[in-house]
């Protein structure tokens, strides 16, 4: 039995809790042994959750460990992903028994796939990635590694979502089209055309916003 442990306890680490207790192997072959955050007060005021074993740092990795990451930000994640990789940190990709894979599609550790999600046929999901609840993953998509797509997004099919690419609530990316590396794609836009490294996209037809 291997036991998990979620980084990050605060809202969005609540919520990781109650979808890994809904999610494929809960029970059989993972527990939830509790949350590691640098906020020691993130739990305050919260009752019924696993406890808070310590910040990520001072963290002990145990022989039967394996670890998701909670963290929204693709930048923080992939930072503390990495550093605990370097210790030896193993991740768990999560599933919800609600969600549909097709076949033929892979995933990377440390995925989550949160309720009613669909991830198509031929698809191809890195490691780390967020794939929340009600979102679309068409078929033949490639999805990088700490890529986030948020609710009710839909990729369809044949996308290429760059590592650490993120895509918000409601957004759709159109057939083929490729996000860069670290692009941000704005809740609510429609993207038909390429989306270049490093940059931000919004409305219908998505285009680039300048600060």
């Amino acid at each position: 039995m291997k036991h998990l442990i979620i980084i990050g306890a605060g809202g969005m680490g609540r919520s990781v809790y109650w979808v890994a207790i809904g999610c494929h192997g809960y029970g059989e072959t993972f527990d939830v042994k509790g949350f590691i955050d640098d906020d020691l007060t993130s739990q305050d005021g919260y009752e019924g959750y696993p406890p808070l074993l310590g910040t990520i740092d001072s963290y002990q990795i145990e022989e039967d460990d394996v670890f998701h990451c909670s963290i929204g930000s693709v930048k923080t994640k992939f930072a503390i992903c990495e550093k605990l990789k370097s210790r030896g940190a193993k991740f768990l990709t999560l599933i919800h028994k609600t969600a549909v894979i097709h076949p033929h599609t892979t995933f990377g550790d440390g995925c989550f796939v949160g309720e009613y999600a669909i991830v198509g046929t031929e698809a191809t999901i890195g490691e780390n990635c967020l794939i929340q609840q009600y979102s679309i993953i068409s078929h033949d998509c490639r999805i990088g590694d700490y890529v986030r797509v948020d609710t009710h997004a839909v990729i369809i099919g044949g996308v290429e979502l760059k590592d650490r690419a993120t895509v918000h609530t409601g957004a759709v990316v159109s057939h083929k089209v490729v996000v860069g590396e670290d692009a941000v794609v704005a809740a609510c836009s429609f993207v038909i055309k390429k989306v270049k490294p490093g940059t931000t996209v919004c409305g219908n037809p998505a285009i680039r916003l300048d600060y």
